[in-house]
């Protein structure tokens, strides 16, 4: 009997490399292997591809090349963000509690440092209240972390709001853009963000390379976390990750042509998803359903155990919350910030689907997932 075929629907998790990602990379596995800090011809020659890529990665969100620093990921380029700003005067973080665990974390870091922390409520859709957020700010604030596209939920903030608000009040404003970056149209001149972290395996790039771009406002202010080689203009230091960096240079020129064709073709599979699964009586989408990205629905069917239902799927790949926290079984801090009881955070799923996701996967997902729900409830 042969294995079934995966059906993949968590691709806020990681994505499937494409193929034509994929190719652009290969060479500098192999014949173009030299070190981009070399002064020879070879060395030379993947320098050029390189920079590139940081060409190709910051047009796609309306930035500068030498504005882009090239990390191993989001979460390193959070953590350049916030602590390299230790060393200001100001010692106050204002933040959600709805994000991303890699800024979490680092701001109870930073709290360990003698700064003050802010951590926002949200509403039961998980939107921000803008009123909230202007109370919380004071001249004492350096520092301003909402991201873009909530990772569990979708759900998206009014980003152009909020940064007219922080910088009326001179602070800087970092936006988590992970989920966003590929998927969505961004430009961090007119939205005017100061820090924005990307990861290139969330939009068909490979694992292990990332970015954060800096404004010209915010590099006077960040110092190096990493020291060497004084590489990448003395803010990273160490040996270019050259091929993944070409690879995300690749997937952001693919991103600039295709976000809107893939926009349209998952919108409406997600939907079709979202209302299928929607028949189990008593379920309930989680999180605005307006302002929120369209590959993304979490939704939850009350007295279900979501580990269960994850598990009896098989080879349909879905989570449970962020997959920096899926071993866990505790009820997802994003959903429990919106006000969910635990047994309702633990009978939710998240279904995040992608440009490979077809017609044919998504009927067979709602057939599965409604079947094991009638038996499992």
């Amino acid at each position: 009997m042969s294995p079934q075929k995966l059906i993949y629907l968590d691709n806020n998790a990681t994505t499937r490399l494409d193929d034509r990602v994929l190719e652009a990379m290969l060479p500098y596995f192999t014949s173009d292997y030299a070190n981009a800090g070399s002064a020879h011809i070879a060395g030379l020659s993947v320098k050029e591809a390189v920079e590139n890529a940081a060409w190709q990665t910051a047009n796609l969100i309306g930035a500068d090349e030498e504005e882009i620093v090239f990390t191993s990921g989001a979460t390193e380029a959070i953590n350049l963000g916030i602590k390299g700003l230790s060393n200001q005067d100001r010692k106050h973080i204002v933040t959600a509690s709805t994000e991303h665990k890699a800024v979490l974390n680092t701001c109870q870091y930073m709290e360990t440092i003698g700064f003050d922390v802010t951590y926002l409520p949200v509403n039961s859709n998980g939107i921000l209240d803008i009123n909230v957020l202007d109370e919380a700010i004071t001249d004492k604030t350096l520092l301003v972390i909402i991201m873009i596209v909530n990772n569990e939920t979708g759900v998206m903030h009014n980003m152009a709001e909020i940064s007219k608000l922080v910088h009326a009040k001179n602070a800087i404003l970092m936006c988590d853009a992970t989920q966003a970056v590929g998927k969505i149209p961004l430009d961090v001149k007119t939205l005017e963000i100061d820090l924005l972290p990307l990861s290139a395996h969330k939009f068909y790039g490979p694992k292990g390379v990332g970015a954060l771009y800096i404004s010209a406002k915010a590099k006077i202010k960040i110092t190096a976390q990493l020291h060497g080689g004084e590489q990448q203009r003395k803010l990273r230091s160490g040996t270019l990750n050259s091929t993944g960096i070409i690879g995300l240079g690749k997937a952001c020129e693919i991103a600039e042509n295709e976000i809107l064709i893939n926009k349209k073709t998952i919108f409406k599979l997600r939907n079709q998803l979202e209302n299928g699964l929607l028949q189990f009586e008593g379920s309930f989408v989680n999180g605005d359903t307006e302002n929120r990205i369209y590959n993304t629905t979490n939704i939850c069917f009350p007295g279900v155990n979501s580990e269960q239902l994850i598990l009896a799927l098989q080879n349909i790949a879905v989570s449970n919350g962020s997959s920096c926290s899926a071993v866990t079984s505790k009820p997802s801090h994003v959903l429990k910030a919106m006000g969910l009881s635990d047994e309702n955070a633990l009978s939710s799923i998240r279904f995040s689907l992608s440009q490979y996701t077809t017609v044919e996967e998504i009927q067979e997902t709602i057939e599965r997932v409604l079947s094991l729900l009638r038996q499992l409830s």
